[in-house]
């Protein structure tokens, strides 16, 4: 399980890590420890929030770590499959050719149109959102559920090539019990956020929620399943619309 736990921390994130052997047995549970990486971050977020909040720091400021923290800590892995599936969305070709762009190293206008901006929204959604008292857990708690739904995602649904890195990750794996190990992370991920705040925890869940749902059409209807870059790109529609909810929920609260 240790040696499971390295590997997925060097894949998907920047945390020192022991080095290990990619073994079958190790990659077969690797991917059980992919919500681990995102609760790693959601400390390093949490306390980022907490700084700013206790230092009085500008929003600007707060906003730019806070979009910032997520990215770098991840290595950017994440933001590069939004960046290559924009691409391949925004071609309007068909799946075979949709998946051959997904593998294409070069970068393209939609990728660097879309890629900045949803930058400029979620920065201006993280100025607009509140992290104060219990919002503040929920806010950081994001990057947890994100990857316990990705997780979910990658050993429950069809890969549309059968090859590739997150096949790479998900063939050796006992596929019921990995359903298993990620549900409970996915119900653990959004209890904890319906008890730290009802009102913004269960905005959060919704967002997700959501983008799940549109991660599942999508992924279905223009490529015919998931793989690696599409699991990156729902990671960050994600946690952008879980802010977005939270935000949302902030500004009916004070209102009602």
């Amino acid at each position: 399980m240790l040696r499971s736990l390295c590997i997925a921390l060097a894949m998907y994130s920047r945390f020192p890590a022991p080095r290990v052997d990619w073994d079958q047995k190790s990659l077969a549970w690797a991917m059980c420890f992919f919500p681990a990486a995102g609760l790693l971050i959601a400390l390093l977020l949490g306390v980022w929030l907490q700084v700013c909040l206790s230092l009085g720091l500008g929003t600007f400021l707060r906003a730019a770590g806070a979009l910032a923290i997520p990215i770098a800590a991840s290595g950017a892995i994440h933001l590069d499959g939004f960046c290559d599936t924009a691409d391949a969305l925004g071609s309007h070709q068909s799946r075979e050719r949709k998946l051959e762009i997904l593998k294409d190293s070069h970068t393209g206008a939609f990728a660097i149109i879309c890629c900045g901006v949803y930058l400029v929204v979620f920065f201006a959604l993280w100025c607009e959102a509140v992290p104060e008292g219990r919002s503040l857990l929920v806010l950081a708690l994001g990057p947890v559920l994100s990857r316990s739904l990705s997780g979910l995602a990658a050993v429950s649904w069809p890969n549309a090539r059968g090859s590739g890195l997150l096949a790479t990750f998900t063939q050796p794996v006992d596929a019921r019990r990995a359903r298993v190990v990620l549900g409970l992370w996915t119900l653990a991920a959004g209890a904890a956020l319906a008890a730290l705040d009802p009102v913004t925890g269960g905005a959060a869940i919704g967002g997700a929620g959501l983008s799940f749902l549109y991660y599942f059409v999508m992924s279905r209807r223009q490529f015919g399943g998931i793989t690696g870059d599409l699991a990156g790109f729902f990671l960050q529609v994600c946690e952008c619309a879980m802010v977005l909810s939270v935000v949302l929920a902030q500004r009916l609260e004070v209102l009602l």
